[in-house]
Parts: C-alpha cells; sequence; structure tokens
C-alpha cells in the first residue's frame, strides 16, 4: 500500500517521500480507489497501511477499507509505532470471521517486520492463513523464513501471501522453507516495480493439498507494487471445517 502514496516512477521516491511523514490531500481518495478493487476479494492482506497517524490524517487504513470494501472483519498489526507521527503496519480484512489470530514478530537486525496469522475452524483441516512482509537483506529474509518455516511446518492447508522482497528463484533457494510449505503455484507474477514490472517480489503461496485458480497480476497503480490474487479451491475436508464456521457465527 506505501501508506497510500502514489509511486509510478523511481524518481517519486524522492520527490514524494514527504509523504511519509506528511499528510495528503489526495490520500483518502485513492484509498477509496483501493476499496473500490478489495471488495472483489473474500480474504485481502496488505502491507504498509498506517494505523491512523498524522501523516494519515488520523485515519486508520486498515480500519477504513474494511469499512468501504464491506469486510466485516479486520485486524491490524502495528509493526513500527512512531508515536502520532507513523503507525507502520501490516493488515487482513475478511468476510468470515477468522477462529483465532497471532502476530508475530519476525526476526531481523532491524526490527519492524512482522507476519498475521489467521486460523479459520477448528482441528486439522482448519484453514490457516499468513500475511507477511519480509526484511529487504537476504540475510533477514534467511532467519524470517526460518521463523515462519516452524510455524507452518505441522499445518495442513496454508496460505502464505505479501511482500516476501524475493523473486520465486530466490525462494526455492531456502530447503527449510521449501520443505514446510512446497512453493505451490509460486510463478513468475511480475509485480515491481508497478509503473514497468521486472521482478516478482509479491508472492500467494499454498500448500499442495489446495488448488490455485486463475492466479493473476491486478492492474492498479496503487502503490510502487502491483497488487496480486487468486482464486483457491479448497479441499472438501477444509470447506467441511469453514462450513461449521460459517454456521457457528450466523446463529
Amino acid at each position: 500500500m506505501q501508506v497510500g502514496i502514489q509511486t509510478s516512477a523511481y524518481h517519486h521516491y524522492l520527490t514524494r517521500s514527504w509523504q511519509h511523514l506528511l499528510p495528503h490531500p489526495h490520500r483518502q481518495r485513492r484509498l477509496d480507489m483501493v476499496s473500490d478493487v478489495l471488495k472483489r476479494f473474500d480474504i485481502v492482506g496488505l502491507q504498509e497501511v498506517d494505523g491512523g497517524s498524522f501523516r494519515s490524517n488520523h485515519i486508520n487504513q486498515v480500519e477504513y477499507l474494511a469499512m468501504r470494501g464491506g469486510f466485516p472483519h479486520h485486524f491490524q498489526q502495528l509493526n513500527r509505532n512512531l508515536g502520532r507521527f507513523a503507525q507502520h503496519s501490516n493488515g487482513l480484512l475478511s468476510r468470515l470471521a477468522p477462529s483465532g489470530i497471532e502476530e508475530h514478530r519476525l526476526p531481523g537486525t532491524l526490527p519492524g517486520r512482522g507476519a498475521i496469522h489467521a486460523r479459520y475452524g477448528e482441528g486439522p483441516d482448519a484453514l490457516h492463513l499468513f500475511v507477511a512482509h519480509l526484511a529487504l537483506s537476504h540475510r533477514g529474509r534467511v532467519r524470517q523464513l526460518d521463523y515462519l518455516s516452524e510455524i507452518i511446518q505441522p499445518l495442513r492447508h496454508v496460505v502464505v501471501m505479501g511482500d516476501l522482497n524475493c523473486t520465486p528463484d530466490q525462494l526455492h533457494t531456502h530447503s527449510r522453507f521449501c520443505a514446510s510449505l512446497p512453493l505451490h503455484p509460486v510463478r513468475p507474477l511480475l509485480s515491481y516495480p508497478s509503473w514497468q514490472p521486472r521482478r516478482a517480489l509479491d508472492h500467494i503461496l499454498l500448500s499442495d493439498s489446495l488448488e490455485a485458480q486463475d492466479v493473476r497480476v491486478l492492474d492498479h497503480l496503487f502503490s510502487d507494487h502491483l497488487p496480486i490474487a487468486v482464486d483457491v479451491a479448497l479441499p472438501p475436508a477444509c470447506l467441511e471445517v469453514l462450513a461449521e464456521l460459517r454456521r457457528q457465527q450466523t446463529r
């Protein structure tokens, strides 16, 4: 999301850098544009959103996008708390209420990277979804992928989504992460930079129990990364768990 900053050229990193600190009159209009796209989906993972500070006109962007997009459930993970100046966060928007949510502070030399773990349902056929934003440095990413591998390894139905700041080839060199998640359906979906995509840094990864359908990059210049999306076919046992969860929530 880049906190609602429109970046469509490399020089904008310099000329529009002030928007990371100060409010911009068009930022809310951009949020409205984003919400119009997000409302098509059932679950959305967000990175680089502001939790409500001076630079965002004190608007919690996760909460705002949930409201505008018609998502009854949302969660904000605050990763860098700069007080009233910036609330750097990850976010989750969902039409179905998760059975549980855990926040993970990812290891790294510089603090401020995190992952959200949302669980839908109970038992071995529950659906587990991770929203992550990994480090820029190779060493930091290796430590963070090691950390996530430990959590993912015993789980059956898993989705990992987010800005992983590495290409599919780089992911495949991490044997521990590949062992915990088969990196399906890693494909070179070019998402960065958004104005002339050349690198696949953003991913939606599935365990081999899930089937990916219509994996795609969305052609929307919301930030310096293009959003990606996938339709997921769930196995019958997982569908039964989610159906029971929905029945419990509508009683």
